[in-house]
């Protein structure tokens, strides 16, 4: 008789699996609860049943901070893959069946608040079965998010370097300078880089794409610009231009809303607009879901401006 040594297997519900991973991915049980729309106290119940079950701890607070232990990680990669492929064996029953339904999960910078919503609403109109969630955050979030593979496309103005993603160009990212109406160099013509970093300069965060921009190209002049406030969102920065505290570089995309009468203008600096793209990235070895390379190929169909190929 053969003897089977293989350790007996917790019992794990599926539903369980899917409560771990929304704690772990938020590293909260708050922010869980409010994910999955339950109370807090009934995440924690069945966060406590899963390590009965597990036999072993899977969070741990340190300070006021949740962690993984290492059998947390280790069940959090496991829960990761096996939804993961049930999502995906769902969406493929439904196209197969000529459907296209499934969810669709995407983060992006703030910048692209300003297109990104009214792309997803065109395609889900088309595709009403798809249940589609949108992250908005800084860049550093948004990397953050793809380097824990919490979504199934990421859209950034700036794919990070160092990280092991694909990353194709859909749209045009024009950056460009802009000032209050009244400013001194309003009207005037191709104003040189060297009078312009003259002026106080209203910046986003450090880690932004338009940031990097824009000191890249200052750099290459050896030339910088005196910082006088930073910011988390261009609508704090124009209201900032606004009351005259200075100029920016924003993305066109954010004066679209109110270009006519914001009391804006946008300057004629040499060197500008700077021509970038924006991008939708994914982790490299990321089997895409049916859904996702559907909203890939809406993207190209809709947006197919931009000129720099996938890489």
């Amino acid at each position: 008789m053969q003897h089977n040594d293989r350790p007996a297997r917790p019992h794990i519900s599926l539903r369980q699996l899917e409560l771990f991973a929304c704690v772990a991915r938020n590293e909260s049980y708050s922010r869980a609860a409010g994910e999955l729309h339950l109370t807090q106290p009934a995440v924690s119940v069945q966060i406590r049943n899963l390590e009965d079950s597990v036999g072993t701890p899977l969070l741990e607070y340190v300070g006021r901070r949740l962690y993984l232990t290492d059998a947390g990680r280790e069940l959090y990669s496991a829960a990761s893959s096996v939804l993961e492929t049930l999502d995906r064996f769902a969406m493929l029953v439904a196209d197969l069946k000529g459907l296209k339904q499934g969810r669709l999960r995407l983060s992006a910078v703030t910048t692209a608040k300003y297109f990104m919503p009214r792309l997803l609403g065109v395609f889900c109109a088309r595709y009403p079965g798809v249940d589609a969630e949108l992250k908005v955050g800084t860049r550093a979030e948004v990397i953050a998010r793809l380097e824990h593979n919490a979504d199934d496309l990421c859209v950034m103005g700036r794919p990070p370097q160092a990280m092991n993603v694909v990353t194709e160009a859909f749209l045009d990212n024009e950056l460009v300078v802009i000032a209050r109406d009244d400013h001194p160099l309003a009207g005037r013509r191709r104003i040189a880089l060297g009078r312009l970093v003259e002026e106080p300069f209203l910046m986003r965060e450090a880690g932004s794409g338009t940031r990097m921009a824009l000191e890249a190209l200052l750099a290459a002049s050896d030339l910088q610009a005196r910082t006088r406030m930073e910011f988390a969102s261009n609508e704090a920065i124009k209201q900032a231009v606004l009351g005259g505290l200075g100029v920016a570089v924003v993305s066109r995309h954010a004066l679209a809303a109110d270009a006519h009468d914001s009391g804006i203008t946008e300057l004629d600096v040499a060197h500008f607009p700077l021509r970038r793209h924006w991008y939708v990235v994914h982790p490299a070895e990321k089997r895409l879901s049916v859904v996702a390379q559907e909203f890939l190929r809406f993207l190209r169909e809709q947006a197919p401006s931009a000129e720099s190929p996938p890489t």
